[in-house]
């Protein structure tokens, strides 16, 4: 339910292109939709503090789940009761955010059925992949590939040109290649032909649940994740045989935190990279993601 956005699903997939919020009591829409007997409803995070979409889901008698995909948005206190109606949360850090909600843990999977990558491969050179501004702070990946003597791969949309120019030194220098927004199949290939996925953000920042994770290790390229401080999502992704996490005090200037990560991408680089895909793979697998979403609290 909702708009359409791939049509390629079309021969596979019953579309029902409607939104609750917008299906006024007693319709014949409604009606449908009770006849349907829908089971569970998997749905954006702001839907179930709308007032109209609540409206015609009570009358469904179906459960709903979503995944907190913000770390600033504010719920309506009625909105999750943790069984019926259910919030699931990245990381140690976001439950506690959202606390009064009563969040479940749950890795968020960004991938959908027999979407599969091609074997591992050891890879050369860093990736580093996300929107390029100062919340993600990707300069401190360049400075610790820097200090490397690496090439590193940027992969994302510039976001912020202030940002840019503010590093240009940095970021213009010979190590580093602008590869700019990437999808599908050649995203894939960029994060798996690389040595070591380079994981950075801003010390403010709170990340409320990155695909980067998921893509990386399923991919079979062990990370290098910088982090401010203990309960990230860096944390709750990531073990010993797939990346390195490293907690750096916010009070640390950015050459010590460049120093530290790039510590860091010496050690992910010396993971096995067969051994870090099969964990990715098990670990977001989107069958054992959907099935958790859909199981009821206890």
């Amino acid at each position: 339910m909702g708009p359409g956005w791939l049509p390629d699903l079309e021969p596979e997939w019953v579309r029902k292109p409607v939104r609750l919020e917008e299906v006024t009591a007693g319709s014949p829409a409604e009606r449908e939709l009770k006849a349907a007997g829908y089971d569970l409803l998997v749905v954006g995070h702001e839907y179930p503090s709308l007032p109209a979409w609540v409206r015609t889901w009570s009358e469904l008698e179906c459960e709903v789940a979503t995944f907190q995909h913000s770390p600033v948005f504010r719920h309506t206190d009625s909105a999750f009761d943790g069984k019926r109606s259910r919030l699931y949360c990245y990381s140690p850090e976001m439950i506690a955010r959202y606390a009064a909600h009563q969040p479940i843990p749950e890795l968020a999977v960004h991938l959908g059925l027999n979407e599969k990558e091609p074997p591992a491969t050891q890879g050369r050179d860093l990736v580093w992949l996300g929107r390029i501004d100062e919340e993600k702070a990707p300069h401190l990946a360049a400075r610790a590939a820097q200090l490397l003597g690496c090439r590193i791969r940027f992969v994302g949309p510039v976001f912020s040109e202030d940002y840019v120019r503010h590093h240009e030194k940095l970021f213009s220098a010979d190590h580093v290649e602008w590869v700019g927004e990437l999808g599908g199949p050649a995203k894939t290939a960029a994060i798996r032909d690389a040595s070591v996925f380079v994981y950075t953000y801003a010390r403010t920042y709170v990340e409320a649940g990155a695909a980067v994770f998921g893509e990386s290790v399923r991919a079979g390229t062990p990370m290098a994740a910088l982090t401010w401080r203990d309960g990230t999502c860096a944390q709750a992704a990531l073990c010993d045989r797939t990346g390195v996490t490293a907690v750096v005090p916010p009070e640390a200037d950015d050459e010590t935190a460049a120093q530290v990560l790039a510590e860091s991408i010496e050690r992910a680089a010396d993971l096995d990279h067969t051994e870090v895909q099969a964990i990715g793979q098990h670990r977001f697998d989107p069958t054992r993601h959907f099935e958790a979403m859909a199981a009821p609290s206890c």
